[in-house]
C-alpha cells in the first residue's frame, strides 16, 4: 500500500508474532489465587522504563489507588497511556515518574504545560478511539487497523498514524499501529480472587487494555466469590487469564467516582486544582501520597470516614451497577 501521509509523533509497537508468543508462554491459565497488596502489585509488575495504560479516567473508575503507589514507590521514565485523564498525568509528571505520554484527552495545566513547553515531557497525539484501536490490534495480535477517525484533523499531524490508499474502494484511510503495554490499570467494581472482573457503566477500554498489555493489574471495591462469578458470567468484563494481580481497593478511584458505589469527591478535586494553579502540588504529593504508607492509610487519616461516608450517600443512581 502506497503511504500517502504519516504522523510525526513517536509509538511503541511490539512485532506481533512476539507478543502472541510471549502471553502464550507466560499468562496462567490455572486458577490460582491473584490477590496482592497495591505495594506488592506495583513493586512485582511495574518497573521503571514501563509502558503503563489504563482504562478510565480520575473521575470515574480510575485506578488512583494503583497511580498513587506507581508515585510512593518512585517509578521513572514510564510512558503513559492517557486515553481519557485528568489528574493522573499531572501527578505523575509532577512526581517525576512520567517522561512520555500518548494522549487522547488530557487535563491541562500550568505544570504539565510547562514540562512539555521545556521538553522533560514528549507527547504524541492520538484520540480515545484510536489509542482504543491500537489496544484492540495488540489484543488481536495484528499489526494495525484501518479508520477513519484522524482524517481531516491534525491530530494525525501529531500521532504515529499513517494514511494509505485504501486497497477496496481507493480513498485515504488512517492505520493506527497496534499497541502492547508493559502493564495495564484497571479499576472494576467487582473481582474474583483469581481475576475475573466485573466494570458497570460508563468505560473507554477495560477489555482491550487488558487484552493487549503483557501484565494487568486490577483494583477492585468489592471482592466477590467466585461461584458469584459462574452463577452469572454475562456479567464478566475481563476473564481471569488475562490478569496477573488482583488488588482488593474500597474507594480506590477517590477522589473519583465509581458509578453505583460512590461519587467523585468535588471538595478534593477543588483543593488539587488550587494547588496546581499556585504552582504547590508538593503540597499535594507530600499531604495523600508521600506521607502516608498506603491508600488506606490515606483515606483513614486525610479523607475520613465521615466524608467516605457522604459519597456513598451521593451516588443516588444504583440501578443497573449489581
Amino acid at each position: 500500500m502506497d503511504v500517502l501521509v504519516q504522523g510525526v509523533g513517536d509509538f511503541r509497537f511490539t512485532e506481533p508474532d512476539a507478543i502472541r508468543a510471549w502471553m502464550r508462554e507466560r499468562k496462567r491459565r490455572e486458577f490460582v489465587d491473584k490477590t496482592l497488596t497495591a505495594a506488592e502489585a506495583v513493586r512485582r509488575f511495574v518497573a521503571d522504563r514501563d509502558y503503563v495504560s489504563f482504562d478510565f479516567s480520575s473521575f470515574t473508575r480510575g485506578p488512583l489507588v494503583l497511580i498513587r503507589e506507581i508515585i510512593r514507590q518512585q517509578r521513572r521514565n514510564l510512558w503513559y497511556c492517557a486515553k481519557f485523564t485528568l489528574m493522573e498525568s499531572t501527578l505523575l509528571v509532577a512526581a517525576g515518574c512520567c517522561s512520555r505520554i500518548d494522549v487522547g484527552f488530557m487535563g491541562l495545566g500550568e505544570t504539565l504545560n510547562r514540562e512539555v513547553e521545556e521538553g522533560r515531557v514528549k507527547v504524541t497525539e492520538w484520540t480515545n478511539g484510536t489509542l482504543t484501536l491500537r489496544h484492540l490490534a495488540g489484543g488481536m495480535g495484528v499489526p494495525f487497523l484501518p479508520t477513519r477517525a484522524l482524517l481531516g484533523s491534525d491530530t494525525l499531524t501529531y500521532s504515529g498514524a499513517k494514511v494509505v490508499r485504501d486497497p477496496f474502494g481507493g480513498k485515504p484511510v488512517a492505520l493506527v499501529p497496534a499497541l502492547n503495554p508493559d502493564v495495564g490499570l484497571i479499576h472494576v467494581h467487582q473481582a474474583d480472587i483469581y481475576g475475573n472482573a466485573r466494570c458497570f457503566g460508563p468505560g473507554v477500554s477495560p477489555l482491550e487494555t487488558a487484552m493487549a498489555s503483557r501484565k494487568v493489574i486490577i483494583s477492585a471495591d468489592e471482592i466477590i466469590d467466585h461461584d458469584d462469578i459462574r452463577k452469572d458470567p454475562g456479567k464478566t468484563t475481563i476473564p481471569y487469564y488475562m490478569v496477573d494481580a488482583v488488588v482488593y481497593a474500597p474507594f480506590g478511584a477517590y477522589p473519583g467516582g465509581v458509578p453505583g458505589l460512590y461519587e467523585m469527591d468535588f471538595e478534593h478535586f477543588a483543593e488539587y486544582h488550587t494547588l496546581e494553579r499556585q504552582g504547590q502540588l508538593k503540597t499535594y504529593l507530600d499531604k495523600y501520597i508521600d506521607s502516608v504508607a498506603s491508600d488506606q492509610e490515606m483515606l483513614e487519616q486525610r479523607v475520613g470516614l465521615a466524608r467516605l461516608n457522604e459519597l456513598r450517600r451521593r451516588a443516588t443512581i444504583r440501578e443497573g451497577y449489581r
